[in-house]
C-alpha cells in the first residue's frame, strides 16, 4: 500500500505497562504506512479511556498490568454485551500465562507472544483488523492442553455440534488447526468465498462471536484434526 492511498490507515493503540516493550511497539507499528498508533497506554484503566475517545481498529494489549489488567480492560473494550467493541490482540510471555484463556473468553480476538518478530506483529495486527482471529496453532495446543480442565465439554456443546454438516465440522477442525481461510480454501479445494460462507455458518449456528471462539469450542469436544 502506497502512503498516498485514500485508503485510511488501521488505527491502532497499545497498552503494555514497560515503557521500553511499549515504545518498540509504537515504532514498529508507526513505520508501516498502512498502521497508525492513535493512542499509548500504561494501564487497562487508561486504555478503556484512550479506546472511547480515539475508537481504533485494534487494540495491542498486554496481560499483566497496574490499576487494572488486560484481562478486565478486553472485557470492557470487547467482551458480550459490548457495542461495537473494538478488536483486541493479547500479546503475553513465553511461558503462556494462565490468564491468556480467560482473555479470550473475555473477548480478545487473538493471542501473540511477546517474543514474535516485528513482521509476525504487523501481521497479527492486519489479521484482527480484518475481522479474523490469531491464534498460532502450537500455542493454541499448548495452552489449551494446560488448561484442559477448563474446557471440558458441556452437554449443550455436543448436542449443538449436530447441527453442523460434515462438511462444516472439517472446517471447524481446520480453523481450530489455526489456518486461515485461504489455507483451508487449498486443503478442501474450494473457493476462498466458500470457506467464508462456511465460517460464517458455523459461527450462526454455534452461536459463537468469533474464530477464537470456535477454537476453544473445537479444542472443548476433541475434534481437531478429526472431524
Amino acid at each position: 500500500m502506497s502512503a498516498d492511498s485514500d485508503v485510511e490507515p488501521i488505527r491502532v493503540v497499545v497498552c503494555d505497562d514497560q515503557d521500553l516493550v511499549r515504545t518498540g511497539f509504537v515504532t514498529i507499528i508507526d513505520a508501516q504506512p498502512d498502521l497508525r498508533v492513535v493512542g499509548e497506554a500504561a494501564d487497562g484503566q487508561s486504555a478503556i479511556r484512550i479506546v472511547e475517545q480515539e475508537k481504533p481498529d485494534v487494540v495491542v494489549m498486554d496481560i499483566r498490568m497496574p490499576r487494572l489488567d488486560g484481562i478486565e480492560a478486553t472485557r470492557r473494550i470487547a467482551g458480550p454485551g459490548i457495542g461495537n467493541p473494538a478488536k483486541v490482540l493479547i500479546v503475553t510471555t513465553f511461558n503462556l500465562d494462565a490468564l491468556v484463556f480467560d482473555a479470550l473468553r473475555a473477548g480478545a480476538s487473538g493471542f501473540l507472544l511477546k517474543d514474535a518478530r516485528p513482521l509476525e506483529l504487523l501481521d497479527a495486527i492486519r489479521t484482527v483488523a480484518a475481522g479474523d482471529s490469531l491464534l498460532s496453532p502450537a500455542v493454541t495446543r499448548t495452552l489449551i492442553g494446560r488448561y484442559g480442565e477448563r474446557v471440558r465439554p458441556a452437554s449443550r456443546d455436543l448436542s449443538v455440534l449436530g447441527s453442523l454438516t460434515a462438511r462444516e465440522q472439517e472446517v471447524l477442525a481446520l480453523i481450530a488447526e489455526g489456518h486461515s481461510n485461504a489455507e483451508i480454501a487449498l486443503a478442501l479445494v474450494i473457493s476462498h468465498e466458500t470457506v467464508k460462507t462456511y465460517v460464517s455458518r458455523i459461527l450462526s449456528k454455534l452461536e459463537l462471536r468469533d474464530r477464537v471462539q470456535a477454537v476453544v469450542l473445537a479444542h472443548r469436544l476433541g475434534i481437531v484434526g478429526d472431524p
